[in-house]
């Protein structure tokens, strides 16, 4: 087989192995959510790529209230420099004034563990300790946002983290587009 057709074949097994239920219970959090609070999207490399994005969708298709503290690059690299990278999320959702209404949803394919993506084990962490939801969608269930998440959907694949970014940008994208919480139509 060519390097091609084992990569697809592994996107087709991922898709498979997807829990519809977790995608349903992630869409039904995110209705809440929209409904009380304000949404946080998190993630460092291609995840803060796509908390970017997804931000700008849950706001202009779904009505939502949404922010991705890594827009910023000045108020980043100001964090960074002055009180280092591990709390640059944490640091920002407490200028937010993030509270038990509000909602953290971590794209990561690592989903943060010890010595590894600070910065978002930290934000869950303080997240949990407000009070507020955590939604995530991750290669690693056995990461910080896997244990902690109020629902979370895993994203299996032995090419990992290429599939993983891709598959995140699709379910997403079925969220902000699912019946439940898109509120404006798509020009295209």
């Amino acid at each position: 087989m060519s390097y091609s057709e084992d990569f697809l074949i592994d996107v087709k097994r991922s898709i498979d192995n997807l829990s519809l239920i977790d995608i349903d219970s992630m869409v039904d959090l995110l209705v809440t959510s929209c409904d009380i609070g304000r949404l946080f999207i998190i993630g460092s490399g291609g995840g803060a790529g796509h908390a970017s994005h997804a931000v700008c969708d849950f706001r202009k298709l779904c009505n939502c209230e949404a922010y991705a503290p890594y827009d910023n690059v000045s108020e980043l690299t100001a964090r960074t420099n002055d009180d280092g990278w591990k709390d640059t999320i944490t640091s920002w959702l407490k200028v937010s004034k993030f509270d038990g209404y509000d909602t953290l949803m971590v794209i990561s394919v690592g989903g943060g563990q010890t010595g590894v993506s600070e910065n978002l084990v930290n934000a869950i962490l303080y997240a949990k300790e407000k009070g507020a939801k955590v939604c995530s969608i991750i290669g690693r269930k056995d990461s910080i946002a896997g244990q902690y998440s109020d629902v979370s959907i895993v994203i299996q694949a032995e090419n990992t983290t290429p599939i993983v970014e891709g598959l995140q940008a699709v379910i997403w994208h079925l969220i902000v587009t699912h019946p439940k919480l898109k509120k404006s139509a798509t020009k295209w």
